[in-house]
C-alpha cells in the first residue's frame, strides 16, 4: 500500500523474483484485495506457495479457503515461528500437518491443525527488518513516525475488539531495555521522528512503563512518542513520568457516555473514571485522544447525542467517532448475527467510518448526519488555532487534519452549491 503497487506491478514483480513462499496479511476491509493479490501471484508463479495471514484470516479461515482456490494455507494468529517451520517443511518437502496453526488445503478437503501457543518470550523475538521497507513513504505530514509493539495481550473483554482472542487474554511484554534498544535503534538507523506504541494497553503493568521511561531519560533519548490506554490503568505519577520521557500523545477508548452501553460492550469503566482520565492526563502536559463508538446494539438517537456532547464537554485535543463494526471473531459480530440483522456484505466497508448493520433503533442516516455534524463544529478554526499555538510535533499533525477537514467541508459546500445551480 505504502508504494501504491497496482495488481500489474505486482504481477511482474512476482514473475521476476519467482519466490517459493508469498505472504499477504490482511485485515477485514482489505480481505477481497488480498484474494485478488493471491490469484495474480499464482497467475505470475503458479509453484509459489501462497499463505494468507492476520486477524481477518485468522477467524475466517474456512470461509477464506472455500471461496479462494487461490490460497493455499492460512496462518492463524501469530506468525513469527509459523513462517519458519512452513519455510523449513517445503525446503525439506515435508508435510505442512506437522506444523501448529495452519489452515490448509488437502485433498480437496480443508485441513486445520491445532492452535499454536502464544510466544511466551517476545524479547526473543528478532527486530523487524525495516531495512527491507520504503521508510521514506511511511511519513504523516512529512515526518517519520515509525510504530513498536511492545506487548500483546489483553485481559479486557470488549465485545467490539478481537484482540484478547487473537493475542489471548494473557499480557506478554517485553522488557524496558529490550523495547528501548529498537527505540534507539530505529532513532539511529531509521531516522525516525516519532514513535506510535501500537501496545493495545500500553500502561497496564505501570512498573514496565515505568522502567521504558526511565531507560529513555537514563539513556538522553529525545524522541516524541504516543500510546493507547484505558481511563482505569493510569495515575498523576506515572503521567508525570511518560511526560518527562516524551509522550505527547494518549489515545483513550472511552467508547461512550451512556452507561448502559458501556456495559454492554464489556468496557468495564464509569463516566466519572473516564471524565477523570482525560483531565488528569491534559494536567500532565499530555495531549489526549478520546475514542468512541456509536450505533452500538441498544443505542438510539438520544444515547449517541449523549455521547457526542459528551466529547464536547472534554474537549479533548482529537476524537475518534468510530461507526460499531462488527468485526469477524469479536462478541459484537456474533451479537449481530443471532440478531439476523443484516450485514453488508462488502467487507470493505468495514472501516468503522461506514455503518454496516442495521440498527432498529438508529438509522445509518443518522448516525452518519450526527457523526459529521459533530466534526464540523469539532474542527473548528479555534481548534486549529488552539493546536498550532501548543507548538508540539503531533500538535501540529492535528493542526493539519483539521485544516484538511475544514478545506473539505468549504469544497463539499461548493459543488452541493453547483449541482444545486
Amino acid at each position: 500500500m505504502a508504494l501504491q503497487m497496482g495488481f500489474e506491478e505486482i504481477k511482474s514483480k512476482i514473475s521476476s523474483l519467482k519466490p517459493y513462499i508469498v505472504g499477504i496479511t490482511s485485515m477485514t476491509p482489505t480481505i477481497e484485495s488480498a484474494i485478488k493479490t493471491a490469484a495474480i501471484v499464482k497467475e505470475a508463479h503458479p509453484e509459489a506457495l501462497v499463505i494468507l495471514g492476520g486477524v481477518h484470516p485468522t477467524f475466517m479461515d474456512k470461509e477464506i479457503l472455500q471461496k479462494a482456490s487461490d490460497v493455499d494455507a492460512i496462518v492463524r494468529g501469530e506468525g513469527e515461528q509459523t513462517i519458519v517451520e512452513i519455510a523449513s517443511v517445503l525446503a525439506h518437502g515435508e508435510k505442512l500437518t506437522e506444523i501448529a496453526g495452519i489452515t490448509f488445503k488437502e485433498n480437496g478437503k480443508i485441513v486445520r491443525t491445532p492452535d499454536r501457543p502464544y510466544i511466551e518470550d517476545l524479547d526473543g523475538l528478532p527486530t523487524p527488518a525495516f531495512k527491507h521497507f520504503p521508510l521514506e513513504r511511511y511519513k504523516v505530514f512529512g515526518r517519520r513516525i515509525l510504530p513498536i509493539v511492545s506487548s500483546r495481550g489483553c485481559p479486557f473483554q470488549c465485545s467490539f475488539c478481537v484482540t484478547s482472542r487473537f493475542f489471548g487474554r494473557k499480557v506478554r511484554m517485553r522488557s524496558p531495555k529490550n523495547v528501548v534498544d529498537e527505540i534507539d535503534l530505529l532513532i539511529k538507523e531509521y531516522r525516525a521522528e516519532a514513535i506510535t506504541f501500537y501496545d493495545d494497553t500500553f500502561t497496564y503493568d505501570k512498573k514496565r512503563v515505568e522502567g521504558i521511561c526511565d531507560e529513555i531519560l537514563g539513556r538522553g533519548i529525545d524522541v516524541s512518542w504516543d500510546c493507547q490506554t484505558r481511563a482505569d490503568q493510569v495515575s498523576p505519577e506515572l503521567l508525570a513520568k511518560m511526560r518527562r520521557a516524551g509522550c505527547e500523545v494518549i489515545t483513550l477508548g472511552v467508547e461512550s457516555a451512556s452507561q448502559n452501553v458501556l456495559k454492554a460492550v464489556g468496557k468495564g469503566t464509569t463516566i466519572k473514571q473516564n471524565e477523570d482520565a482525560v483531565k488528569m492526563i491534559k494536567k500532565a502536559g499530555i495531549s489526549v485522544v478520546t475514542s468512541v463508538i456509536v450505533g452500538y446494539p441498544g443505542e438510539n438517537v438520544e444515547s449517541v447525542r449523549q455521547t457526542l456532547d459528551f466529547l464536547k464537554r472534554l474537549k479533548p485535543d482529537d476524537a475518534y467517532v468510530c461507526v460499531a463494526t462488527p468485526y469477524p471473531g469479536t462478541e459484537l459480530y456474533r451479537l449481530v448475527k443471532e440478531k439476523g440483522w443484516e450485514m453488508v456484505q462488502d467487507y470493505s466497508k468495514y472501516d468503522t467510518l461506514t455503518p454496516v448493520f442495521e440498527n432498529p433503533l438508529i438509522s445509518k442516516e443518522e448516525i452518519l448526519e450526527m457523526r459529521r455534524k459533530f466534526y464540523d463544529g469539532f474542527y473548528s478554526p479555534i481548534y486549529i488555532l488552539r493546536q498550532a499555538f501548543k507548538g508540539g510535533f503531533y500538535n501540529r499533525i492535528l493542526a493539519r487534519i483539521a485544516v484538511n477537514h475544514f478545506i473539505w467541508r468549504l469544497k463539499s459546500a461548493f459543488k452541493v452549491k453547483l449541482a444545486k445551480g
